[in-house]
């Protein structure tokens, strides 16, 4: 489904990923993992197409149009004035696009996501009076609606009750079993372990990527440590057609 080739992406010609390759097989189910700055929320926007690609490339086996994206809740600006059930709707702009009307069978689509994350009775309530748990729902509503075959998923969990994750997971393992693709950047390897088929673990670079057994290693684990304790963001300029092998320390 998304095939990566020797990617590098960089801030200020600092890389924040750099030579990643590898592929997500359709239907997979992935976690992404590793320290923070490793490059895991980089990797889903360059995915998605929010951040342009330094070298290397992206291949995607779905259009674009057929891909959702969550963003981290700290991302969102939750003071927009907008109700649940229009959020919820949003998730239709795929089918209908900025000029279509949404249509009774839509509609019907929408009241069905929201009852599918719990919500009834909350479809005039206005977003920013949710509270995180429950915004989350109403943003996997969205992402029902909108009937991708490539879902990205960043921190999907963080900051959330127990109950609303167990909801969240249940509509994750609901994707798998449709074939749908589904890549999800995490920070808990208990969680990865016990939901997950597929990891990527990351520190800028690739350190292992394939089967949670293969990867979830405590060799793994300390080198992504060790990489990261020596980030050096004054380090050279990392250039993107050298080999791993060729670049700079970073």
């Amino acid at each position: 489904m998304v095939t990566l080739h020797n990617l590098t992406v960089s801030y200020r010609q600092h890389p924040a990923l750099h030579h990643i390759s590898g592929s997500f097989a359709p239907g997979s189910l992935s976690a992404v993992i590793g320290p923070n700055g490793s490059g895991k929320s980089t990797l889903l926007k360059c995915i998605m197409g929010l951040l342009r690609a330094s070298g290397g490339q992206i291949h995607l086996n779905t259009p674009r149009q057929r891909i959702a994206y969550l963003p981290q809740l700290t991302e969102l600006d939750r003071s927009f004035p907008m109700q649940v059930r229009d959020c919820v709707m949003l998730g239709c702009w795929g089918s209908v696009g900025p000029w279509g009307g949404v249509n009774a069978a839509l509609l019907r689509r929408v009241d069905a996501a929201i009852h599918s994350v719990g919500l009834e009775g909350f479809e005039q309530r206005a977003v920013g009076s949710l509270s995180s748990g429950q915004l989350q729902r109403v943003l996997f509503a969205r992402l029902l609606v909108q009937d991708a075959e490539l879902i990205l998923l960043d921190e999907p969990f963080n900051a959330i009750d127990a109950r609303t994750t167990e909801a969240l997971l249940a509509l994750l393992h609901q994707w798998h079993e449709q074939k749908r693709t589904v890549i999800a950047v995490l920070h808990d390897d208990a969680q990865v372990r016990a939901h997950f088929d597929q990891t990527l673990l990351l520190a800028r670079e690739l350190v292992a990527w394939g089967s949670i057994e293969e990867v979830l290693t405590s060799a793994n684990l300390m080198r992504a440590r060790a990489l990261a304790e020596a980030w050096d963001d004054n380090a050279d300029i990392c250039h993107t057609d050298a080999s791993p092998s060729q670049r700079s320390p970073t």
